[in-house]
């Protein structure tokens, strides 16, 4: 709903496209190797992957392909900015879902999860630094932002620890 909206595209993907300016790497390549790295930052934090991990690497990529086809094109800003929020909305939904279910994070789920456990900071806190750390490292790297850019990485942070608080009525650690 993001890319749909046409307003800027999550931190990750401005971080994905401004290691493609400034190397051969396609933006797609780039975002793998950039959860390959992410990864590797999660042995300092004792975290381990699961079956979620892989599906999210697998699924993410395919479901934003096929909702692209289901989404509406338009040039209507109200519209554009509920596409906006909608996707930020579900991003937090579905983070709290497979979170709380404990099949294993995400690439950058788990680095949230493991600082979180780590500093003892919330999900809402750490989440929004990294998002924060993406989106700046990509535009520095050549990287576009937009308003959608700047209200996810701001507002998905609170929308995962909403979900998370809403599923499992406790914070992640208390589980």
């Amino acid at each position: 709903m993001l890319v749909a909206s046409e307003l800027g595209n999550s931190p990750w993907t401005v971080l994905a496209e401004g290691v493609e300016v400034q190397t051969p790497l396609a933006v797609g390549v780039a975002t793998v190797a950039i959860s390959f790295l992410v990864l590797l930052m999660w042995i300092p934090l004792k975290q381990r992957p699961g079956l979620g991990t892989i599906a999210n690497a697998i699924v993410i990529g395919v479901a934003i392909d096929v909702s692209l086809l289901w989404l509406p094109e338009t040039s209507d800003l109200v519209a554009r900015y509920a596409l906006v929020a909608g996707g930020i909305a579900l991003v937090g939904a579905g983070s709290g879902l497979y979170l709380t279910c404990f099949l294993g994070p995400g690439p950058r789920d788990g680095l949230m999860t493991g600082l979180s456990s780590r500093t003892g900071l919330s999900l809402r806190v750490v989440r929004t630094g990294i998002e924060v750390a993406a989106l700046t490292s990509g535009a520095l790297l050549g990287g576009t932002i937009g308003i959608g850019t700047l209200a996810f990485a701001l507002l998905v942070g609170p929308a995962v620890q909403a979900a998370v608080m809403a599923l499992a009525g406790r914070p992640l650690g208390e589980l």
